[in-house]
């Protein structure tokens, strides 16, 4: 695991990785590094696949257990602050599937950095099924050109979810937030916006 607690923290986070890439991804460590900033601390860990150097991701089930692990440990090292939990695509949906299932104690709210509805090109909402059994706040952050998420589609997705979905799009960014340069956007000023959000989003739960 990998923690990272500020001064007068107010908030943590339990961050999970996307299906291709373990918790030292250049990403994760700059929103981590971002969140720090805000008053955010992250607790990020790998899956069962990811530390044992497998490359076929962990069954919903074993995902799910491993999501409860994390949340445990960040209980024990933050037993004052509120948690939220989530993460980047495949490790935000198998938050969400370890909170449908049984809710998570401390966990007031969920974090999607690109909630992955389906394949690319293959749009359907199948993937959505278990949030409707998901009884806290829930934020998606979405890149507009998200191939993992037509735009149309999350969008209905967190219309049905109502109050308990904010959904905020990053114009013209990708499911990595990568965004083109006629944006006149850096990398750094897309994870600024990122964190910006989950600190206010977080801390207002």
């Amino acid at each position: 695991m990998l923690i990272r607690t500020p001064p007068s923290a107010q908030l943590g986070f339990v961050l999970a990785h996307g299906a291709g890439a373990g918790m030292r991804h250049p990403f994760l460590d700059g929103i981590t590094e971002a969140l720090f900033e805000r008053g955010v601390a992250t607790l990020r860990y790998d899956f069962d696949y990811m530390a044992e150097g497998r490359a076929r991701p962990d069954p919903p089930a074993v995902a799910a257990r491993r999501v409860r692990k994390a949340v445990e440990s960040a209980r024990f090292e933050w037993p004052d602050l509120p948690l939220i939990a989530g993460g980047k695509s495949f490790g935000g949906r198998m938050t969400s599937t370890a909170q449908s299932e049984e809710p998570m104690e401390n966990v007031r709210g969920l974090v999607f950095l690109g909630f992955p509805l389906h394949p690319p090109g293959r749009p359907s909402e199948h993937r959505a099924e278990h949030l409707f059994r998901v009884q806290v706040p829930m934020l998606f952050l979405q890149g507009t050109r998200d191939e993992f998420a037509q735009l149309d589609l999350i969008t209905a997705v967190c219309g049905r979810l109502s109050t308990r979905a904010t959904l905020e799009l990053v114009e013209e960014a990708n499911h990595s937030f990568k965004v083109p340069k006629r944006t006149g956007r850096t990398p750094g000023q897309v994870l600024d916006l990122l964190a910006d959000r989950i600190a206010e989003w977080g801390t207002g739960l």
